[in-house]
């Protein structure tokens, strides 16, 4: 009996024991839920999944190390670059470059977003180019799509700034292709945006203002190298874009396509932009382009293709020039860009076309409307009257109401 006993009260100690820990599990339960709430506002990492959303870039960011950041993301394509003004902080070919492992990003500003050459507190004051320090603001090159987008910013202060070296930065890594070696223009023209090789962005919303370079483009310069077959896909595509006071001693003070290249270029306006300026050495090599009248605001080498729809050109010193049969010209306005001064001796003029039959819609007025006479007059208004621009440059006399820019 008293072995029996001493069984059975072993037994109880052995339950109540038990029962004891049964009873702190449970405890650590109820915490635990109670605890729920707040443990679920923690952010959850989740190991090879890739996170999405946009990139930011604010004021003192690198906008070229998020570009990089972007280029490796397989999901993250869209980098928003807030208010303020960017510089390049050292000497360099360009400020930003994209080429082919950044197709398909949107690079978009939000605010006024001010993207320059100039530093000044780097540049060396005893230059000509002071206080620009790179050759172009942005650039694209071989590789970039129409899925690779630059919108929304304001785009200066390149001022014949020039350098050759990779160095700190190779903007544009080898290339396989023909004709796609880089020489004298790959370096010097494009002071705001320089487009190279099989590159096709689309370039928005953006105004290019107060560049120069020299000898051409110091807006825009498109350098394809005959790799477009003239298709929107193999084109550069400028919309509801302003190009304006661009200086340069020889063609394209807003965009210029060297041989072989191809843009399109909708509801754009161009004011201001000066072709045609004081010589200089970079300039003897091509020399004075299509002299006595010299070239447009908007120059066209021979072998490129060109779509412009619903522009307006005014107060530039000449309009177009294009060495090419068959470019198309639409509902577009052409008015007194008579801007005084250059090497020209011959009058100003409008259109400059070695073909006009493309020319269709459009409103034409200047000293010279039509230098070649190419253009169809049953097609178009030839010496037009005052558009009577309000401050934006639209258009207040009824007749122009479906043609030229409207801001966007």
């Amino acid at each position: 009996m008293a072995a029996r006993t001493l069984i059975a009260s072993i037994a109880m100690l052995v339950a109540l024991i038990a029962l004891a820990g049964c009873g702190d599990h449970q405890a650590d339960s109820v915490a635990q839920q109670q605890a729920a709430p707040e443990l679920s506002s923690a952010p959850v990492v989740v190991v090879g999944v890739e996170e999405t959303g946009d990139f930011h870039v604010r004021p003192g960011e690198d906008i070229q190390a998020t570009l990089e950041q972007a280029a490796k993301s397989p999901n993250r394509k869209r980098i928003i670059v807030h208010e303020g003004t960017y510089r390049p902080q050292q000497p360099a070919q360009a400020m930003i470059w994209l080429n082919a492992r950044h197709d398909g990003i949107t690079l978009e500003a939000e605010g006024e977003v001010i993207l320059t050459a100039a530093n000044p507190d780097v540049a060396d004051k005893s230059t000509p180019s002071f206080p620009a320090i790179v050759n172009h603001v942005v650039y694209f090159g071989d590789g970039i799509s129409r899925k690779t987008v630059l919108r929304g910013f304001k785009i200066t202060g390149a001022n014949g700034f020039l350098t050759d070296k990779d160095e700190p930065v190779n903007i544009q890594p080898e290339i396989e292709g023909d004709n796609l070696n880089r020489a004298k223009f790959f370096y010097t023209d494009g002071g705001g945006i320089k487009i190279f090789g099989r590159s096709y962005p689309i370039i928005e919303n953006v105004e290019v203002y107060d560049n120069f370079t020299s000898p051409c483009g110091a807006g825009v310069s498109v350098e394809h190298r005959g790799h477009t077959d003239g298709s929107r896909l193999q084109s550069a595509l400028l919309r509801n874009c302003i190009f304006r006071n661009n200086r340069c001693p020889i063609s394209g003070a807003a965009v210029d396509l060297l041989h072989g290249s191809s843009a399109e270029i909708a509801n754009c306006l161009f004011v201001g932009n000066l072709s045609n300026g004081t010589m200089d050495e970079r300039a003897e090599t091509p020399g004075k382009w299509k002299a006595p009248n010299g070239s447009g605001a908007l120059t066209l080498f021979p072998g490129s293709h060109l779509l412009v729809r619903r522009c307006t050109f005014t107060g530039n010193r000449n309009a177009v020039d294009d060495s090419n049969h068959g470019n198309i010209y639409e509902d577009s306005i052409f008015w007194m860009n008579n801007a005084p001064g250059g090497w020209p001796l011959g009058s100003r003029y409008e259109l400059d076309l070695a073909g006009g039959n493309g020319v269709d819609g459009c409103f034409i007025g200047g000293e010279i409307n039509d230098v070649g006479n190419t253009v169809d007059a049953e097609d178009n208004v030839i010496g037009c009257a005052d558009p009577n621009f309000d401050e934006h440059y639209v258009p207040q006399a009824e007749q122009f109401k479906d043609v030229g820019y409207r801001p966007n």
